[in-house]
């Protein structure tokens, strides 16, 4: 069967959520499209289109020791000096960029820093570009904190996944009443 013949005598609706429109000048004798009301429609849509989900999508990143922020980012060469040898308490938070929940809880984290920086220090560590120390402390999910003390691991304060500001404040709390009374 033809389209031009299945077309002729019919309604054609055109649904709104079309991303682009053609005007055909005739399909067949005694078909057409008005031009006014097709164009009208046309720059409607055009002008109410969104831009594609993948062209308004941004690729978040996990900025460590950003303007104003506490906290450093270490590797594994800098793991010893930094953390084990430390005479302060060190929060060590292992982190991935591709990690949502370590995104959520960035802010969160900048904030322990400021607030406890007279008690505490604290550390991010690429979780895909320090394997060794991912191995070496069984980290298995992100985001995952973890207090060391005296070159050790404070027992009990590792925490994995994303928390809310106020549990991480209680956690924190916590943690460094535990270590002050040990």
């Amino acid at each position: 069967m033809d389209a031009a013949k299945l077309l002729s005598g019919s309604t054609v609706v055109f649904p709104l959520s079309l991303p682009t429109v053609r005007t055909v000048a005739s399909l067949s004798p005694g078909f057409s499209v008005k031009s006014s009301k097709m164009s009208s429609f046309r720059s409607k849509t055009l002008t109410n289109r969104k831009p594609a989900a993948s062209a308004t999508r941004r690729r978040l990143a996990i900025k460590c020791g950003a303007v104003g922020g506490g906290i450093a980012e270490i590797d594994e060469s800098q793991f010893a000096d930094l953390v084990l040898r430390s005479e302060r308490p060190v929060l060590v938070e292992f982190v991935a960029n591709w990690c949502g929940p370590c995104r959520l809880i960035s802010p969160a984290m900048e904030w322990v820093a400021q607030e406890y920086k007279d008690r505490l220090t604290v550390v991010k560590i690429d979780h895909d570009a320090n394997p060794k120390l991912i191995e070496q402390y069984k980290v298995y999910g992100l985001p995952a904190l973890i207090l060391f003390k005296d070159g050790k691991e404070v027992p009990e304060s590792r925490k994995e996944g994303a928390i809310t500001k106020a549990k991480l404040k209680e956690h924190v709390d916590a943690l460094l009443d535990s270590i002050a009374v040990a």
